[in-house]
């Protein structure tokens, strides 16, 4: 067990997905279905589990970021909001004009119809949530913000206690066992028939989210540079050690010392970015975002006949989306998992659809950390800048 926990997740995930296609193409049906059976059981699980998430993330990520409340705190925290909206608005917008080329003429039965091409479990479990996804949401919107306004330190502990039995689960026991899960899944697809399509659609649609990433870095140390009257591609060069060091650690709290001499060399106010870079490596994921928002709209494409999700349907995913990244857990794979209740509740996935979600979202986590982490460079510059413009003076005056 110990060699497992030292193996990294996404080679964890590669191994799942080979042996899947291995497997799968070559054991009778009997025992198939036994795989097939664990991973409708761990699915019923994280359907149960979902709504927890919501709450044990969302309801401390609200109270403790109002509590703590202050300009540079609400400018930092409007700024990533903005940021992981616009990542979104710009993944969605893309994928509208990129994929229907690169998706024309696929189609995908197991994810229209699963329960009539896949092979069922032996046995079933209906564990049904305590409530829905949407249920969640309002409540961890109603105690966050009721928290912070009563200032009661005793809600706040413990639910902030609840959102660490909640990470403790998802870093234990979910997370571990998602190989075993989508090794399951991918075992089930191959019988199908369907695999290898899927493996071809999504190599492409990768190819196009790593050039996304780059594409909205670009962006972000353009506006930061032409705020602070910098050579935007000077701050880029001065990023890339971090860039680097995420791709290799997947971590952005790994990052962080790499990231916050990085900054400090863009000529960031050290005591700005000491405050920014922590707080953006945990409620900054622009990167993620553009990996979901793309993912999901392929998927949906597939789902729904060479169909994307209406505007307003994806206005409303990208708008929550940005308030679970913020809440989303620090542990590989935690933007994903703590998206999936949007994924169901919104965009409709199925169980087959939300595991193809978790593993292209993991195995491309190592890029989609890069993107946040280098963004926060550009995001501290730009709160440095807006500071500098509205609040510095209020300071010297209460100083």
């Amino acid at each position: 067990m110990s060699l497992y926990k030292r193996i990294p997740l996404i080679a964890k995930l590669i191994i799942a997905v080979t042996l899947g296609i291995v497997l799968g193409s070559t054991l009778p049906t009997s025992i198939i279905r036994v795989f097939v059976t664990f991973s409708s059981i761990f699915s019923a699980f994280l359907g149960f589990t979902i709504p927890l998430i919501i709450v044990g993330f969302i309801v401390p990520g609200i109270s403790q970021v109002s509590n703590n409340a202050g300009k540079l705190l609400g400018l930092s925290t409007g700024v990533a909001y903005i940021s992981t909206i616009i990542a979104g608005t710009f993944a969605f917008l893309s994928a509208q004009a990129v994929l229907p080329s690169i998706l024309a003429n696929a189609t995908l039965q197991s994810f229209k119809n699963p329960e009539d091409l896949l092979l069922k479990p032996f046995i079933e479990f209906k564990m049904a949530p305590i409530f829905d996804v949407t249920t969640a949401l309002i409540i961890s919107f109603i105690l966050g913000i009721g928290i912070s306004a009563t200032q009661s330190e005793g809600l706040k502990q413990g639910f902030a206690d609840f959102g660490e039995i909640i990470e403790k689960l998802l870093a234990t026991v979910i997370i571990p066992l998602l190989p075993f899960y989508i090794l399951g899944v991918f075992m089930n697809i191959t019988a199908s028939g369907e695999v290898f399509k899927i493996l071809k659609i999504f190599a492409m649609v990768f190819v196009i989210i790593i050039i996304m990433h780059v594409i909205i870095i670009i962006i972000q140390y353009f506006v930061a540079g032409t705020l602070n009257a910098r050579n935007p591609f000077k701050m880029l060069v001065n990023i890339l050690p971090a860039y680097m060091t995420a791709i290799g650690t997947q971590s952005s709290a790994a990052t962080i010392p790499v990231t916050l001499r990085s900054t400090k060399k863009m000529g960031v106010d050290k005591n700005i970015a000491n405050f920014t870079i922590p707080l953006f490596a945990t409620i900054h994921l622009s990167g993620s975002t553009i990996t979901l928002t793309t993912c999901a709209s392929a998927v949906f494409w597939l789902q729904n006949g060479a169909a994307f999700p209406s505007a307003a349907v994806m206005i409303k995913f990208i708008l929550l989306l940005g308030v679970t990244m913020v809440a989303a857990p620090g542990v590989p794979g935690g933007g994903v998992m703590a998206a999936l209740g949007l994924l169901q509740s919104v965009l409709g996935f199925n169980e087959i659809m939300l595991s193809l979600m978790i593993a292209l979202y993991i195995t491309q986590d190592s890029f989609g950390t890069a993107c946040n982490i280098s963004g926060d460079g550009a995001l501290s510059a730009i709160v440095d800048k807006l500071n500098k413009l509205f609040f510095k003076k209020d300071v010297e005056q209460n100083a």
